[in-house]
């Protein structure tokens, strides 16, 4: 004999998304491939691929996006006035200061930057290009990043 069981999906609200291949569409869900993401030089120096935020996605009001700096490179000293990050180390080594505390960073470390915050980061590997996500809330703008000596 055999026994079904059935399981209750929730009904899923569908959103409108921004415009993607010249057509509008309606999803409730949308991937990016870091390999088919065009990057981009944040005001803070660092080289970044967006891969979800609301210029591409039906999310509102976060962004994530990969960084990545090259060996003995760091981010020009910023803050932010209105958007809290999260680093999270993917690959390589670094130190990493936010306002007066620095520390070694590596793959695993997530790190809490809180709005209005002086952070840089610089790469101390050897050969190997840092990366690392940066979740940002609200997302990312250049007009929210205030360069910093």
């Amino acid at each position: 004999m055999v026994s079904m069981v059935l399981f209750m999906v929730p009904r899923r609200e569908l959103y409108r998304c921004p415009p993607s291949g010249g057509s509008d569409i309606l999803s409730a869900m949308d991937i990016h491939n870091i390999d088919e993401v065009t990057p981009f030089i944040t005001k803070d120096g660092s080289e970044i691929r967006e891969l979800l935020a609301y210029r591409n996605s039906c999310i509102r009001n976060q962004s994530l996006a990969e960084a990545r700096l090259p060996p003995g490179a760091a981010t020009t000293p910023h803050r932010h006035v209105e958007t809290e990050e999260i680093y999270y180390i993917l690959q390589g080594e670094g130190r990493m200061r936010v306002g007066d505390d620095e520390r070694r960073v590596g793959p695993g470390d997530a790190i809490a930057i809180p709005p209005g915050a002086k952070h840089t980061l610089l790469n101390t590997g050897s050969g190997a290009v840092l990366k690392l996500l940066c979740c940002c809330a609200p997302a990312y703008e250049h007009a929210d990043t205030v360069l910093e000596s």
